[in-house]
């Protein structure tokens, strides 16, 4: 299977640069994962495709604002700082840039003399182990000083940090958003609760490596980032006994799909429980739980739109975004959403 199977052209313009003033007046290409027949809606139609009985999975994990700016002590040097994994109360493991004048023992000042911090450790893939100093909660400073780290294709700053996150955004650790999740208002899934469908939350702090392209010819041969996941007892329960009674189960999101498919069995059945995933889902691959998936539109060759198609074939994905792109469907994490059933 070669990357350049899942490749599409899509015109840069269609590159969704804001939200929309509202979140669920996006548009919704319905897509029928078997026969490939679509459908054109607005996303407040997803009702009318969920059922009593079923289970809508939605991934809670909140993004912070990870991105900070500074200067290198001593010189003055402009440097930036992404947040990827907290390992203690004050370090994280971070992306610096520039990253070659930053060695062990640097020492960062941000805005306003309120954070500071020390380089302790260079590690293999160039990522820095950094110690922050502070007075205060760490937190409140960074909701300061911090930007929201926006994915590569989005030019402009966003000026409302809450549209990066969805409207149930809880558990906090992402360094990017469950974008599909956006487009739920609290409103809506108060409608989906009353038709007699039940929502099971998950946590699967996404990770930067989400927007990392595959660079090898042979899919089988990329490699995976990690991401932690959290399950807990009742979401497990939940879920199984929804596929148990003969409900299906609606993931919102790729990374909701890889969280249960991550630590379900064999037999379908999701277990609770707390790991780094690295799992690679591609055309070829058993769903063990999922069975609908509401997503955004992803980039060619990456291996989000590989899922995608492993949930349905590469022939129907692909048809469905050409003629996404012929609607002038608006594209990526701002963009509108798909769902396929």
């Amino acid at each position: 299977m070669n990357t350049k199977d899942f490749y599409y052209d899509l015109p840069e313009e269609l590159i969704a640069q804001d939200p929309l003033l509202k979140r669920s007046a996006s548009r919704l290409l319905v897509m029928d994962r078997k026969s490939g027949e679509i459908e054109h809606k607005h996303f407040e139609d997803v009702l009318s495709y969920l059922r009593e009985g079923d289970c809508l999975v939605l991934n809670n994990t909140k993004v912070i604002p990870a991105r900070l700016h500074g200067v290198k002590a001593g010189t003055g040097a402009h440097v930036e700082v992404l947040l990827l994994t907290r390992l203690t109360d004050k370090s994280w493991e971070c992306i610096v840039r520039p990253g070659k004048k930053l060695r062990v023992g640097a020492e960062i000042v941000f805005a306003e003399n309120l954070l500071s911090a020390t380089i302790l450790e260079c590690k293999e893939d160039g990522n820095r182990v950094i110690e922050f100093h502070f007075e205060g909660i760490f937190e409140e400073i960074l909701d300061k000083l911090g930007e929201m780290p926006l994915p590569p294709y989005i030019t402009k700053q966003l000026t409302d940090k809450t549209r990066y996150n969805t409207v149930y955004a809880k558990e906090e650790g992402s360094a990017a958003a469950p974008t599909a999740g956006l487009h739920w208002t609290k409103e809506l899934l108060e409608k989906v609760q009353e038709k007699g469908v039940k929502i099971a939350y998950v946590t699967l702090h996404v990770g930067l490596g989400t927007f990392r392209p595959v660079k090898v010819e042979d899919v089988e041969k990329h490699h995976m980032h990690s991401e932690l996941y959290i399950i807990d007892k009742e979401t497990a329960d939940l879920i199984n006994s929804t596929k148990k009674a003969g409900g299906r189960i609606i993931c919102t999101g790729t990374t909701s799909c890889r969280t249960i498919e991550s630590n379900a069995d064999e037999n379908g059945v999701l277990h609770p429980g707390s790991a780094w995933t690295d799992i690679f889902i591609y055309p070829g691959y058993r769903f063990k739980v999922m069975d609908g998936l509401i997503t955004n539109f992803h980039l060619p060759e990456s291996t989000l739109i590989m899922l995608v198609s492993a949930f349905s074939t590469r022939e129907n994905v692909l048809h469905a975004y050409e003629e996404a792109v012929r609607e002038r469907y608006r594209f990526f994490s701002f963009g509108d959403a798909m769902l396929i059933s």
